[in-house]
């Protein structure tokens, strides 16, 4: 294979920006040089685009270490002010004029994940690694994701669904409606948000309201679904038409549910790799991971989440992630480091996959 030229494209206007960043920096150290040129393409909270040098410095800041040693908010305000001294946007940027040959894709969550650069990259015609348009939108929405996923013969949490500007007009009629359909306690989620950014576990009557105002704040469509019990566990999905999936993962959170101070800052959740599952279990999960990703017309890469009670057999689908963590704590490379599939050749894989959707030879 000749060297190619690889796009990464981080940052981004979602609420994950900051993870984007260091997701960013684990495939820069990471990718084979020999096979692969990196030009760093870096988008700010306001959608500005900086390219190569500029976006290089934002690439080597050390937002890792800062993030587990303060407040998310102060690790933002420090970006923004290294963002804002580093000069100009490039807003009139040209994947050709600058030879790409494929685009690396880690802006997690909207604006990235959800389908939107993914339909500019097609325009541009540059491939890019992950799922296309339609399974990105779909994906990225957790009450489409549900539909799609029942359709398939896939178990998901009891849930319903709600936009903000009716809860803003009768929030006391849907409370009692929430109150009258689930037992306590419930997860209330923004629709379309990654990182369990605005999630909240609600044990009584008095918390929903603040939980679902915290949501309506950050979407415009929020679910609300019924806790179930059973372990969390991670499935990695690689490929197109024949996808692979990798060992599963368990995660055990380090407080009352896997939250984002819980993955990012707290880092006390423990995960073991592979899953303590029986094997029937393990074969099981592994084949409804693939049915989903199928479902859901996915390629490239996705992370699919479960619960599963490993004392009734129950398999319930939490979400999907079609751009999936790639920072050092990051369960999707995890889990197939652990499948027999390093980091490095992961990536590869994964650019071949682009190319492979593209029709385009990656030799």
């Amino acid at each position: 294979m000749s060297k190619r030229t690889v796009a990464l494209l981080f940052g981004g206007k979602s609420t994950e920006h900051e993870i984007s960043i260091i997701s960013a920096r684990s495939i820069a150290l990471n990718i084979d040089p020999l096979l692969y040129r990196i030009i760093p393409f870096y988008i700010d909270h306001e959608g500005r685009w900086f390219c190569e040098g500029i976006a290089a410095k934002i690439l080597d800041f050390d937002l890792a270490g800062l993030m587990r040693s303060t407040s998310r908010q102060q690790a933002e305000a420090e970006l923004r002010s290294r963002a804002a001294a580093s000069g100009q946007p490039l807003f009139d940027f040209n994947f050709r004029a600058l030879e790409v040959d494929v685009a690396f894709n880690v802006l997690h969550g909207s604006y990235g994940e959800d389908g939107r650069v993914q339909g500019l990259l097609d325009t541009l015609g540059i491939p890019y690694t992950g799922c296309g348009v339609s399974a990105s939108a779909i994906a990225m929405d957790k009450a489409l994701t549900k539909l799609c996923a029942g359709d398939a013969g896939i178990a998901t949490a009891p849930g319903m669904t709600l936009l903000a500007s009716d809860y803003n007009a009768d929030a006391d009629a849907i409370d009692d409606n929430i109150e009258n359909r689930f037992a306590w306690p419930v997860f209330v989620k923004p629709a379309s948000l990654g990182s369990s950014v605005g999630i909240t576990k609600v044990h009584r009557r008095e918390e929903l309201r603040a939980a679902v105002l915290l949501a309506c704040s950050l979407d415009r469509k929020v679910l609300v679904e019924a806790s179930v019990k059973g372990k969390e566990i991670e499935v990695a999905v690689l490929g197109n038409e024949n996808p692979l999936a990798s060992v599963p993962g368990e995660i055990q959170p380090g407080s009352d549910f896997y939250d984002f101070e819980d993955k990012y800052i707290r880092n006390e959740a423990e995960t073991f790799i592979p899953a303590r599952l029986s094997e029937t279990l393990v074969e099981e999960v592994r084949k409804q991971a693939i049915a989903v990703y199928r479902a859901l017309g996915c390629s490239g890469m996705s992370r699919v989440d479960f619960f599963v009670n490993d004392e009734t057999g129950a398999i319930v689908l939490n979400e999907i992630n079609t751009i999936p963590g790639f920072t050092d704590i990051s369960m999707y490379p995890q889990l197939f480091e652990a499948s027999g599939i390093p980091f490095g050749e992961l990536i590869d894989r994964l650019l071949r996959c682009a190319f492979e959707n593209n029709g385009i030879s990656a030799d």
